[in-house]
């Protein structure tokens, strides 16, 4: 038997989600009016847009008729990392939708900005709310500081994937094996990700932990190499031509070599902090 739970929509977290659902909606109507624009980060935009007004209607959806509770994961800690992801994703579109497609005569276009800075502010307000009521409480993995971190290195990877054009990277090996390091280790954090909300992790014959550990050590290496790789073969010793326009390419290979600095530095932590941990329960299982 269904109920429903009126509660959940009354709630401040449940308002927030309301009205993030809502100004989301906005967004991509606003821009949809405008018409379509042949662009990846046109495409990004309008993808976050979609994507947080999806989950956020979802998410509404289930909590009123507490079909979340009957989920096989830990709802709560998939809702707070969807609004880590949702603010992320919106802080992001709301710098590159502005920059690349809004002028002083374009006022749907300067809605839609203003209107995606607003819905950065409530999904922050969220992550913040979710925070404050789970203060104390045992949480998932995702809104540990080692799932925190495996979101931002596959939010870092889509910006990256967002940026990259087959002509920039086709025919240099160099620029190939860097591409082969975002997607591998995009890969690899999403199932690291999906077997350990999944609470799959316990099917594995020896230390998943350990795999964990190995495995950022592995990519903070790739990662190291490609930070240097990428702008040695893409930029080398150039600067932005003078007639580079509003959608210049070289402004993509700078993106991309600026993530991929975030990305390394996000992998560095995530190894540092995972090894720690590791520590920390072998001492205590000692004592």
């Amino acid at each position: 038997m269904m109920y429903v739970d009126l509660r959940s929509l009354t709630q401040p977290v449940g308002i927030m989600r309301i009205i993030a659902t809502i100004l989301t909606c906005v967004c991509f109507s606003l821009v949809a009016t405008v018409g379509h624009i042949s662009s990846s980060y046109w495409a990004w935009c309008m993808f976050t847009w979609c994507f947080c007004f999806f989950f956020s209607l979802l998410i509404l959806i289930l909590e009123f008729t507490t079909v979340s509770s009957k989920l096989p994961f830990a709802w709560e800690d998939f809702t707070a990392a969807f609004a880590i992801l949702a603010s992320l994703m919106c802080l992001a579109t709301s710098i590159i939708y502005p920059t690349f497609f809004t002028c002083s005569a374009c006022p749907h276009q300067i809605g839609a900005s203003v209107v995606s800075w607003v819905c950065f502010g409530v999904y922050t307000g969220e992550v913040t709310l979710t925070w404050l009521h789970q203060c104390g409480q045992n949480t998932g993995f995702l809104s540990t500081v080692p799932g925190i971190m495996k979101l931002l290195e596959t939010f870092f990877a889509c910006l990256i994937f967002t940026s990259l054009e087959k002509s920039q990277y086709f025919s240099s090996p160099g620029l190939q094996w860097c591409v082969a390091v975002y997607s591998f280790c995009f890969i690899l954090a999403i199932i690291i990700i999906l077997l350990t909300t999944g609470q799959l992790t316990s099917f594995f014959p020896f230390s998943f932990d350990t795999l964990v550990i190995f495995y950022n050590i592995l990519a903070a290496a790739m990662y190291m190499t490609a930070m240097v790789v990428w702008p040695l073969y893409s930029l080398g010793t150039q600067t932005r031509p003078s007639n580079c326009g509003h959608h210049c390419a070289w402004d993509k290979l700078v993106v991309v070599t600026f993530m991929t600095i975030l990305n390394f530095i996000v992998y560095t932590l995530d190894t540092a902090y995972s090894i720690h941990l590791v520590i920390d329960a072998t001492v205590t299982s000692t004592q």
